[in-house]
């Protein structure tokens, strides 16, 4: 059965960047369907990214600070102005994952023009997709429960999936892997073992390859007793994954700066302070830190992600490398696989009588949130997918995007659809090789708030109606900083008004006219050009001055 159906957009995935591309889309007439292939909306936000990864409040707004203003407004209305809740959700920017889906719900709730499809499978290969003179005109998604091909029509399209599929079913060019030193000339790029906030160790080469930084579930745990659920051995547990860990937490390993102020000897002693049940000396990561940082939420619960001191966390580096190109039963293979790796590695912590007691029974103080995921055992439904396929665009958005030049500034992009804050950051590429001071590809570099051009949405290649607001156009180093939330938010807003005046103007996504789209933008209330006055700025008008002269290179003064 073949279901026809014409939008003026079509979205594939329900992530928070295609979510607002939609939300942006719909405010200006246009009617949207968004097709997700799983049975939820929200993408990580509401699968665990709890804790916003933002550097500098203030250079993202739009419809991502509408959302995290409707955040705090929910943790207001249900528990006081003055609650502990309140106080958690640090102004909106910190929450738990049943609220942020809540909110996304809120934003389509209000558009009668958005659809949305669930369970809605598209693979990428080419007979998926109809292109004719240079246009998509339809795709083809699989209904998850009932077997049956969907063809979806639309005048436009974008690619708001974490994994770039429909770029490379419509034939654009993307890179994949680390781009070497050579390339771009970057700060970090290619194969680079350093210190978590410290130098650049032996191993380090910048040489280029196909590696993929690591994934990892964004867990959302609590030490509430009334609200945890106990951690289950997994069906398949490999104790030997973890088996190092013990030589770490008795000899206070780890992959930070100051661990070049721990002795051999300190090391000798420490391990013989763990045959005593004593902690070691100094103790940099303790209990259930060694495992996962953590960020508190509202209600006693955390957001765990990967521990960057650690050698061992939840991060499974190497096994994803094939994950960008694979069809969905290696995706979901490997997903599987994750969370195994996950649950076990918990279990280790807590159970393993290798492992000192005074560890054990800290890590035993924790588990997952019992009124999270309540159909998926608790454990978040969607992996992080950190970077999949980067397309090959207009623009290639690398480091030295984010960099201050001598003005303190980066570079200024005129066509500039938002700002941005965030530090050059990727995760492992490799697992724990010997002799190495961390893992392979693990690292952070601060950059200053920078401007995000248009041309990291249009793609390098004679399709007219698509733009990718989440796989953009970029350098691994580049992607490190635009690949979070906030960025993908305004980035899928910036599409959905795009595409909105491309429609309307009748022209390609190369030939719109960028003054209009920015002051659409504007309208709406995104930022365009980082100013520290903006955060004190209440003037709307003013507001606005300020970015426009900014994109000018002119003082806001």
């Amino acid at each position: 059965m073949i279901i026809q159906n014409q939008f003026d957009l079509v979205v594939l995935g329900a992530t928070p960047g295609g979510l607002a591309a939609a939300v942006a889309a719909a405010r200006l007439g246009k009617r949207s369907l968004i097709l997700e292939r799983t049975p939820f909306i929200g993408g990580l936000p509401a699968n665990g990214l709890g804790a916003t990864d933002i550097a500098t409040r203030g250079t993202t707004g739009g419809i991502f600070l509408e959302f995290v203003q409707r955040v705090k407004a929910f943790y207001t209305g249900k528990y006081g102005p003055n609650s502990d809740q309140v106080r958690d959700c640090d102004d909106g920017y910190h929450f738990e994952p049943a609220v942020a889906e809540r909110v996304f719900k809120s934003f389509l709730a209000e558009h009668s023009n958005i659809k949305v499809l669930l369970n809605r499978q598209f693979d990428f290969e080419p007979i998926n997709i109809c292109v004719q003179d240079r246009a998509i005109k339809s795709i083809q998604v699989t209904d998850l429960e009932t077997g049956v091909p969907e063809t979806h029509s639309g005048a436009f399209f974008l690619d708001a999936t974490y994994e770039g599929d429909l770029i490379a079913a419509a034939g654009v060019p993307f890179f994949l892997g680390r781009e070497g030193k050579e390339v771009y000339d970057e700060i970090g790029a290619g194969r680079i073992y350093k210190l978590w906030r410290g130098p650049e160790c032996d191993g380090t080469t910048f040489a280029g390859d196909n590696a993929v930084q690591s994934y990892n579930y964004r867990l959302c745990l609590t030490d509430d007793p009334k609200l945890r659920v106990e951690i289950k051995k997994p069906e398949n547990y490999n104790r030997e994954e973890f088996a190092l860990l013990v030589d770490d937490v008795k000899s206070g390993r780890h992959t930070g700066v100051d661990v070049m102020k721990l002795s051999k000897e300190q090391v000798e002693e420490n391990i013989k302070r763990a045959n005593k049940n004593l902690r070691p000396v100094p103790e940099f990561l303790c209990g259930i830190h060694r495992l996962s940082s953590m960020v508190k939420l509202p209600n006693q619960k955390v957001d765990g992600n990967n521990q960057h001191f650690a050698f061992i966390s939840t991060d499974l580096p190497e096994e994803n490398w094939p994950y960008p190109t694979s069809g969905w039963a290696w995706r979901d293979a490997f997903a599987k696989r994750l969370r195994s790796y996950t649950e076990g590695l918990f279990y280790f912590a807590q159970n393993d009588p290798e492992l000192p007691q005074w560890f054990r029974m800290e890590c035993a103080k924790w588990g997952w949130a019992k009124d999270e995921y309540i159909e998926n055992g608790h454990f978040p439904r969607q992996m992080y997918v950190r970077e999949g396929r980067r397309m090959k665009g207009k623009y290639i958005f690398t480091a030295k995007d984010a960099l201050p030049l001598k003005n303190g500034r980066p570079p200024i992009h005129k066509d500039s659809i938002t700002a941005s804050h965030y530090a050059l950051d990727s995760h492992a590429v490799r697992k724990r090789e010997p002799g190495r001071a961390h893992l392979d590809g693990f690292l952070s570099y601060p950059c200053a708030p920078y401007t995000v051009p248009y041309g990291v949405m249009v793609p390098d290649a004679p399709i007219s109606n698509l733009l990718a607001p989440v796989p953009v156009s970029a350098s691994h180093i580049g992607f490190s900083t635009l690949r979070m939330e906030p960025c993908w938010m305004a980035l899928g807003q910036a599409a959905g008004v795009a595409a909105a005046i491309c429609l309307e103007d009748k022209v390609a996504t190369s030939e719109i006219n960028i003054t209009k789209l920015q002051q659409q933008l504007l309208k709406q209330g995104a930022v365009l050009f980082y100013d520290s006055k903006l955060w004190e700025e209440s003037n709307a008008v003013k507001f606005v001055e300020i970015q426009l002269r900014g994109l000018e290179g002119k003082s806001s003064d």
